[in-house]
């Protein structure tokens, strides 16, 4: 009798273990920061909206205030919450978000290839030469980055810190050039009265390097935000990994916006 009274309490003991180790594998970190960036991108697509179908320049431009400060805010404020948590599913979950937004690449590309093969005469009325140069000095900017932020990777995994330090930031300097160009390259086609309004090339060529430049906003957002760890000294590798990848997906995608839209 003692001996199974013993024996049934063993295993009661056991059950409340495990129960507690379920609720342990249950638990999900909850942020605010996912529903932040949502309404963001919803205030974007308002923003679209109102400019080209209603034809409302200010209800555009104040929903833009509205959507861009807080996408931005919700992705540096989501990568601060990550920070120090360690690799848990963030660099699988991150692969699964590349070929999500690659997709959405692809969605425009095809849209684009369908157009211009099925077009009677391509380049349509008013488009004007694109620039050569700056593109490949765009590509060698963007391409430099991505050796950069590896060999940062590299320093820190063997712990020098000061050198890590280092290609980190110039990693940063180096995408918001490239962005800098970019917004240069913008206004110089706008000067010249190439806008997103002036035909069906004009928006593919407005539509996908927009696309690709607000991916290397996010990207750098995600750098600046982790910046203060990095200064400190206490950034983990797993959050370098994460955002390494992200920052190769930019890379590589601008690859393709070069050959499809400057030099096709």
């Amino acid at each position: 009798m003692a001996h199974d009274a013993h024996h049934a309490q063993a295993q009661q003991d056991h059950a409340g273990h495990a129960d507690h180790a379920g609720h342990a594998h249950a638990h999900w970190d909850t942020s605010v920061w996912p529903f932040v960036i949502s309404f963001g991108i919803l205030f974007l697509a308002l923003a679209f909206s109102f400019k080209f179908v209603y034809h409302n320049g200010f209800a555009a431009i104040l929903s833009l205030g509205l959507g861009i400060p807080m996408i931005l805010a919700g992705v540096a404020g989501w990568t601060s919450e990550a920070m120090g948590k360690g690799d848990g599913f963030s660099y699988s979950a991150m692969g699964w978000f590349i070929l999500a937004e690659a997709m959405i690449f692809v969605s425009f590309f095809v849209g684009y290839w369908y157009t211009r093969l099925h077009a009677d005469v391509w380049p349509p009325a008013g488009t004007i030469t694109l620039p050569r140069v700056m593109p490949i000095v765009m590509t060698f900017v963007l391409v430099a980055s991505s050796l950069t932020i590896h060999y940062a990777e590299h320093l820190l995994h063997l712990g020098n810190k000061a050198g890590f330090r280092f290609w980190y930031m110039l990693t940063i300097v180096l995408g918001a050039t490239f962005l800098g160009m970019s917004v240069y390259e913008w206004s110089h086609l706008m000067h010249e009265g190439f806008t997103i309004s002036t035909n069906a090339f004009s928006t593919i060529f407005f539509s996908v390097t927009g696309l690709h430049g607000s991916h290397v906003v996010v990207g750098l957002v995600i750098f600046l935000a982790g910046l203060p760890s990095v200064l400190r000294s206490d950034v983990d590798e797993g959050f370098m990994r994460t955002a390494g990848l992200y920052w190769h997906f930019v890379d590589i995608i601008w690859f393709f916006v070069v050959s499809q839209i400057y030099y096709w």
